[in-house]
């Protein structure tokens, strides 16, 4: 058995694999870039070394200081997680020829199963049904549009080397081919180094299934069910569950057995994954399901086929790594429930699912059957990374009490200053198309708009709020009817808002709000009598994270348009901001040295004369 664990990654995976190894009695060693000195991954690790800079490029995408920190550490194994270096063959066998386990496939297997279209072609010669298309070394346009042609429209543009959703352009007729054929080939060379392309006809209905299978180093090969995660988002996926909802047994045996023919086609060892497109425009079946490709790691939606089946895969992979056979023979392995799977982003579906950067002020994730994460609060969400920041599983007797539970999970979620994809998630669970099995890959893209949360509380929660801040210990006691004689100017995350208020002030200068998964910061501004003048009409807002560096102006000083008002440094470079008009700094929320989040109020100029 592995005595010693090198863990070549970081984040949630990183913790996820150091709980295992950790159970098994296995030391681990972490590994850090700067921006993850303080990572809840280092902390975790029994030991951590430094091997680089923030950029993962100068870190964790360097083999030889990857080796290096094993060799000082004296760790006898690695584990690649995935991403990063995990399916790359050279740094496979880089490990092995340094006197190391590999934790995953035999390298033959990576390269094997690395590249789309000689993938395909080694699954056609194995019997593995396969999408209809192209997959010829004539990369010519004239004849990749006669193919496209031939195949008939829509159809799928892949780079051969693609992965994450790049690389890949659908084309709806025959006047478009050139163009897109130009972009996803210009995409591709830039991602990956390698422009070539196949073709693939575009299933209209189509539904994401893959299939988890386990191979070790004595011939056993075996699945463990099926997964669905035809919940994306740019070919991102967003939910996953197991198993595949409307998959019936028949179906599903054909298809598990066609994924087991897969993996032994390349003498598959470690935990892999046969993924398979589905048209599901007459429901599933097992002839209109064919192979898309296998990644050759353990995936990030892996919790959902252990909270089925019952198994730990990353203990699995650590014991057929150490060359011990597979736990479990295919006849003791079952379905047990059904699980859902979301992905936690740091991100704002406001902004276009923008990455939201900077301190985990508030991180309470609440509870669920499991949370896997690798931040904590306090931490700080860096742009050097995914901003993946946990993955929510929930676990029920069926579909319907699992889903249930995931949404109860996503919407009781209080994270800030950061914003997340919580209320996104939510909305994408409730759709009815979602909840009643009419899904596909492009249901997402369909609804648009319809998924995006609400993008203020509602007006129960700002009136509930707004007495909490100006009536002590009233978060209750707002009525609408009542005697709002004055009015409050309040700040909703910075942006000016004007409630109506009860007779008396006081109370709190800030109430967070958490609604659906969601939550805002509503402050006090500056409380005027009734029609008065409208406050905060000159609100001067953070535009984006960032330190302030300096101020150079006072609360109830006169002001000129245009005059320097304070500098804010974001992304490495100095943002000045200056006043819109002539008048006076009725309030000063800027400090030297503090911190500002994204739409934060920093300062009010009232027009009024001094």
């Amino acid at each position: 058995m592995i005595k010693k664990l090198l863990i070549a990654n970081r984040g949630e995976i990183a913790c996820r694999i150091i709980r295992t190894a950790r159970a098994m009695g296995i030391a681990t060693v972490a590994i850090y870039s700067d921006a993850d000195a303080q990572a809840l991954h280092v902390s975790h690790a029994d030991e951590a070394i430094h091997i680089g800079a923030s950029p993962a490029r100068e870190s964790y995408l360097v083999p030889g200081k990857i080796l290096a920190a094993a060799a000082a550490s004296g760790a006898d194994a690695i584990h690649p997680g995935y991403g990063f270096l995990s399916e790359n063959a050279g740094f496979a066998q880089a490990v092995i020829d340094a006197g190391l386990v590999w934790v995953g496939p035999k390298p033959a297997s990576i390269i094997a199963m690395g590249l789309k279209d000689a993938a395909k072609r080694l699954m056609q010669a194995a019997g593995v049904p396969t999408t209809p298309g192209y997959l010829g070394d004539d990369q010519s346009p004239a004849r990749l549009q006669a193919e496209a042609d031939a195949i008939g429209y829509p159809v799928l543009i892949k780079a051969v080397a693609g992965g994450g959703g790049k690389g890949m352009r659908r084309v709806e007729n025959a006047a478009d081919f050139g163009d897109a054929l130009e972009s996803c080939r210009r995409e591709a060379a830039a991602s990956f180094g390698e422009d070539r392309v196949l073709i693939e006809k575009y299933i209209l209905s189509p539904r994401h299934i893959e299939v988890q299978v386990f191979g070790d180093l004595h011939g056993n090969v075996v699945h463990l069910f099926e997964r669905d995660c035809s919940l994306q988002r740019r070919h991102q996926k967003v939910i996953e569950e197991a198993p595949a909802p409307g998959m019936d047994a028949a179906t599903r045996a054909a298809l598990c057995a066609t994924a087991v023919q897969a993996a032994r086609a390349v003498d598959y060892v470690g935990a892999g994954t046969i993924e398979f497109i589905a048209d599901a425009s007459d429901g599933l079946r097992a002839d209109r399901i064919w192979f898309m490709e296998m990644n050759t790691r353990l995936q990030v939606e892996h919790p959902v086929t252990e909270a089925i089946t019952g198994v730990d895969l990353v203990e699995w992979q650590l014991r057929v790594a150490s060359g011990e056979a597979l736990p479990r023979r295919q006849d003791e392995l079952a379905i047990d429930g059904w699980a859902m799977e979301a992905r936690l982003y740091a991100e704002d579906p406001a902004t276009g699912f923008l990455p939201s950067i900077g301190k985990l002020e508030v991180f309470d994730v609440g509870t669920a059957w499991r949370i896997d994460t690798g931040v904590r609060q306090g931490d700080a969400i860096s742009p050097f990374y995914d901003p993946m920041i946990a993955k929510v599983i929930a676990h029920g007797v069926d579909r319907e009490a699992a889903r249930s539970s995931l949404a109860t999970t996503l919407g009781g979620m209080q994270i800030w200053p950061l914003r997340t994809n919580a209320g996104f998630l939510g909305m994408a669970l409730a759709h009815p198309d979602f909840a009643g099995v009419r899904l596909d890959t492009g249901l997402i893209a369909r609804e648009g708009d319809a998924l995006l949360p609400p993008v203020q509380p509602s007006p129960m929660a700002l009136a509930g709020a707004a007495s909490a801040l100006v009536r002590p210990g009233a978060i209750n006691g707002f009525r609408l009817n009542a005697c709002a004689v004055r009015e409050g100017s309040f700040l909703l995350d910075g942006v000016p808002i004007r409630l109506p208020i009860g007779d008396q002030a006081g109370g709190q200068d800030q109430i967070l709000i958490a609604e659906h998964g969601q939550m805002w910061a509503l402050s006090r501004w500056r409380i005027v009598g009734g029609g008065g003048d409208a406050a905060a009409n000159g609100a001067i807002l953070s535009p984006m994270p960032g330190r302030i560096i300096a101020v150079f102006v006072g609360e109830g000083e006169a002001v000129t348009k245009g005059q320097k008002l304070l500098t804010l440094e974001a992304m490495k470079m100095e943002h000045t901001l200056v006043a819109p008009f002539d008048g006076i700094v009725v309030a000063l929320a800027a400090v030297a040295g503090g911190q500002a989040v994204a739409g934060a109020a920093l300062a009010n100029i009232d027009r009024r004369e001094s």
